[in-house]
């Protein structure tokens, strides 16, 4: 039937919101796995080196999924347009969990770390698939309802990571610190098997094998000077210079291939859309901060404040309810009327006055007032978080909702790549040169690479403990000046979005709930028909 106020399309077949709940349910399932998994292992990480050995290669458990992941993630979305979003998310879904049970299984570094990359590689294509079949669920009008779940679920995860990766190691052994996926995974593949049903596709093209990989090349190459720079080499060494040229060099022929290509893996037609570009520019900046502030906050609490490192999860709290209440509420507004263009600018305003604020933390620093500053830059990221998503998906096709959704995720994926590697940088020089400015030159490597825990603190002599918090908190200054800087070009970006009507308005409830939005591009163009969930 056609509803002719939204001029949406619902498939012939009795509508049952209930069963849509519970493919809802499903992909919050997966979600969680994708943003538990490195939360966990953090945890993890110093038995499983205590047990397996190879603390030089440490770093690449870490990065060998971070680089699968971030490089796989625009090829999941564009096979879910080709081929199908359903088959493509249980794939990944597969996928990830075969990685895990590997990963669990691992008898050496090096097995660990190629196990990783697998897993990495379906994990490429759990926050894809979610959000790409949302975007065919339910209509862009009627999203934003969904939004607080979203943000409860990265919530979850940002403080129960930490907590249930330490419960596990201490009492089952950290292998099951990948087995845990396991269990969540058949859930969901279960459920999406059971319930989901969308429209099957057939490719009228060829997989972009060339744009694939040099894609892939150029985030790699970003991914590992992100990585490596200022730390494992030097900005200015040769492995670092030849990794921009390479990425540098990739980028470009990456923008010809895909104007040569029948289905390009990433459509740069996409981007001539001003919001999907915007939205791909402030989801970059909102990374780029979140990361940044995700990681330098615990740091700050643990060696200047003095709070337990077990429950550093415990320390975002106020940062995360905040995030998790504004963008329920944006998102109840939004459905309720329509309008988004000025959450964009209030995030970016209350992201620009957040970071300035955890800018000014020193060692006389309550934690009561260190958790008002993360509120306020947990409301900005609250109004920017799901936002941009939404708008992102609204401004293209239906036909290209996984690019879009991928290359959402992608951008934002690298802001955070840049956000940590740029503030750690940032971070580790000013801590050296504070350590130099109240001890000496001899003090530069007294406290190895700026990481020490409360406990390591209270064993160093009272005149170096004070110097070392002096200089976190020097480090965290400049961190998050970087941070508030980055934000006025999010908040500046914010004000050039054009306030596009959300298509799928006005459905009856119903026909919402049962993913009446299989919509069109833009507003006015005409609607495909959509899926419908039994």
């Amino acid at each position: 039937m056609v509803d002719s106020a939204s001029k949406t399309v619902v498939a012939s077949g009795e509508v049952k919101p209930r069963s849509v709940r519970v493919v809802l349910m499903a992909l919050m399932i997966a979600m969680l796995l994708a943003m538990l998994d490195n939360m966990i292992i953090g945890t993890a990480m110093p038995t499983i080196v205590g047990e397996l050995g190879g603390l030089e290669h440490l770093s690449w458990v870490v990065t060998a999924y971070t680089l699968a992941t971030a490089a796989s993630t625009p090829i999941w979305g564009k096979l879910g347009d080709m081929y199908g979003r359903k088959g493509s998310f249980l794939t990944s879904i597969v996928i990830f969990l075969i990685g895990s049970a590997l990963s669990g299984m691992a008898q050496d570094m090096g097995q660990l770390i190629g196990f990783r990359a697998v897993q990495g590689l379906g994990a490429g294509g759990l926050m894809v698939g979610v959000m790409a079949i949302i975007g065919d669920l339910i209509p862009p009008r009627d999203r934003g309802k969904y939004q607080g779940m979203m943000a409860g679920v990265m919530a979850l995860a940002m403080i129960g990571g930490p907590l249930v990766g330490g419960t596990i190691t201490d009492h089952m052994g950290w292998r099951w610190s990948f087995y845990i996926n396991l269990p969540l995974g058949a859930v969901a593949l279960a459920m999406v098997t059971a319930v989901l049903h969308l429209p099957k596709k057939k490719a009228q093209g060829k997989i972009d094998y060339l744009g694939a990989a040099l894609l892939t090349v150029a985030i790699t190459s970003t991914v590992l000077v992100t990585t490596w720079g200022g730390t494992e080499y030097a900005w200015g060494s040769t492995e670092i210079l030849g990794l921009i040229v390479l990425g540098v060099a990739a980028v470009a022929a990456f923008l010809f291939a895909e104007t040569k290509a029948a289905e390009p893996v990433m459509p740069l037609h996409i981007f001539r859309s001003r919001n999907f570009t915007l939205m791909s520019v402030i989801g970059f900046l909102v990374g780029f901060a979140m990361f940044g502030g995700v990681l330098y906050l615990p740091l700050f609490q643990q060696a200047v404040q003095g709070a337990s490192a077990t429950n550093s999860g415990l320390l975002l709290l106020p940062m995360l309810l905040s995030m998790m209440v504004v963008s329920l509420i944006a998102g109840r507004i939004t459905t309720s009327s329509g309008k988004y263009k000025m959450f964009p600018i209030i995030g970016g305003a209350l992201m620009v006055v957040g970071m300035y604020l955890l800018a000014q933390m020193d060692t006389g620093t309550s934690r009561l007032v260190s958790g008002v500053y993360m509120a306020v830059l947990g409301a900005g990221l609250g109004f920017l978080m799901q936002i941009t998503m939404l708008v992102a998906q609204n401004s293209v096709e239906m036909k290209d909702m996984g690019v879009a959704s991928s290359s959402a995720t992608l951008f934002r994926t690298l802001g955070g790549s840049f956000g940590v590697a740029l503030m750690g940088s940032l971070f580790t020089s000013r801590v050296t040169d504070a350590m130099v400015e109240r001890l000496g030159p001899q003090a530069a490597g007294s406290v190895g690479s700026a990481q020490l825990d409360a406990a390591s603190l209270a064993k160093l002599p009272e005149a170096v403990r004070e110097a070392y918090q002096h200089a976190v908190a020097a480090g965290t200054h400049s961190a998050f000046l970087l941070g508030a800087f980055v934000a006025v070009l999010g908040f500046l970006a914010a004000w050039f979005v054009k306030e596009v009507p959300l298509r799928g308005a006005g459905p009856a409830p119903a026909e919402a709930g049962a993913g009446a939005g299989a919509e069109a591009g833009d507003a006015g163009k005409p609607a495909a028909a959509a899926p419908v969930a039994h």
